[in-house]
This record gives C-alpha cells, structure tokens and sequence, in this order.
C-alpha cells in the first residue's frame, strides 16, 4: 500500500525535513513496520537489505571485540536512521546496530534509498549531515567513557534516552546497561543509588523516573549536550512533537 504522508505527521526528524513533494519521493518506496526489541537492523561486516527511519523506539550501536567484549558506540531514534555507511558510500557498517527499545518506523531497500539519495540532493544533504552529528555523538561516548565517572556517564545516557522517548517503560538489564557503558554491574548499580541519592531519578520496582531534568544536566556537566547542540544547528529541533511535552523517562531494570 502506498504510503502519504505529510512532513508535519511524520516523527522521524529527518524525513520531517523533506519538503511534501520530497517526502512522497521518499516514503512511496517505505513500508512501516514494528520494530521489537533486539531486532536487527542490521550486522556488522554484512550488506545490509534495507535502511530504516525511526518513528519510535531506541536503537542502539554496539562495537564488539575479537575476543568479545562490547559496548554501546552510539544511539539513535527518531531522530535518525541506519545504516549512516549507505550516505557515505563505505561498505557495510563496523558494527552491529539492533533495536534496544521496541518502537517503530520505516524501511527502504538500501538499493533504492542509495538512487534515491542520487535524485534528491537534499535528502543526501541531511542524511550526509546526521552522519556528521552521528559520529560527534560516538566521539563523546568515547570521551566521556575516558573521562568521566560512570554516574555522569550514566546519566548522560538516561538524558539521551529520554530525548528520545515519551515517558514510557523500557526493560533493561543491569548487564545491558553494564554493556551500554562498558562498565561492570555491580558500578551500574552504585551509578544508580548515587543519581537517586541526589533527587535526579526515582527508583521504585525497577522503574527509573527522571526527577529533575535541569539537575541530571547540570550534574552531567560537559558529559552530554555538544552533540545535541550540533543537531539542531545543523538539522533542526531535536525533539518530536510528543517529546516536547514529556513528563520524564522511566526505565524498566531486571536485577
């Protein structure tokens, strides 16, 4: 079924960005599908089919080692797609990318995104451009993972998530998020006790409930915001129309 859509309807910011007659160019080649957690969006050192835009959900970056270890490079959701390799013309992407958080969006064979990419120079400007801020983000899970202690690391990922959800429940694992900031368990679990001991999240039943956003910033300091920054300088506003009236994240953990 043919898919019409208007920019304004649309919650993937990038697609948001196309004017209407774009947008159809785009979209008519999409089909909207569900999006489950842990599915794959594609692996790493393999062609990826399809290409996907986000409406909904968390989809989450992750580097593995030849021996194994892992961690989170980079995340995304509505506000991007993958795989970025496709816009730049590098071969299959380096690393796994599955869905952390169940949601939704859209797919297109990359066979064709890549000639419509060709047609439209504006949507290659834009997805060249999240690219860009894509690999700013990755710089500063790096820096940030080098820097600075797992609390403000953990909750530079919580305001990352909550930039990209509505306020609704998410199940994770300690071991997850152990694995999101390359750190051990039991320091996930002390990074935990300290924001909910400073009055930024509430933890009540394995539910997370930011607090205080404006505090779990500031108590991030220079952790989180560059790469937010450069996004909206460089694509437009960084949240959803649904996110702008957000009453916080709540985060479902398994202990």
């Amino acid at each position: 079924m043919e898919l019409r859509l208007q920019p304004n309807k649309v919650r993937n910011r990038l697609l948001g960005a196309l004017s209407v007659d774009e947008l159809q160019v785009v979209v008519q080649q999409m089909q909207a599908i569900d999006l489950p957690r842990g599915f794959n969006l594609s692996h790493a050192n393999v062609e990826p089919a399809f290409c996907y835009f986000l409406e909904s959900g968390i989809g989450s970056i992750v580097a593995k080692s030849p021996d194994g270890n892992q961690a989170e490079v980079g995340l995304f959701g509505f506000d991007g797609m993958t795989p970025t390799t496709l816009v730049l013309d590098s071969g299959p992407p380096s690393h796994s990318i599955f869905m952390q958080v169940p949601g939704d969006g859209y797919r297109i064979t990359t066979e064709r995104l890549a000639q419509i990419i060709g047609e439209l120079p504006s949507l290659r400007r834009i997805l060249l451009r999240y690219a860009l801020t894509l690999s700013l983000q990755t710089a500063g899970t790096a820096l940030s993972n080098a820097v600075h202690t797992v609390d403000e690391g953990l909750a530079r990922w919580i305001l990352m998530c909550d930039d990209r959800t509505d306020g609704n429940s998410i199940a994770l694992t300690h071991e997850f998020l152990a694995i999101m900031l390359a750190v051990r368990r039991a320091s996930v679990t002390t990074a935990l006790h300290v924001l909910e001991g400073n009055r930024l999240i509430e933890a009540r039943r394995g539910v997370i409930m930011v607090r205080d956003r404006d505090a779990l910033e500031e108590f991030t300091g220079d952790a989180y915001g560059y790469p937010e920054a450069e996004y909206r300088r460089l694509i437009g506003p960084f949240q959803g129309t649904c996110a702008d009236d957000r009453h916080g994240l709540h985060l479902r953990t398994t202990y």
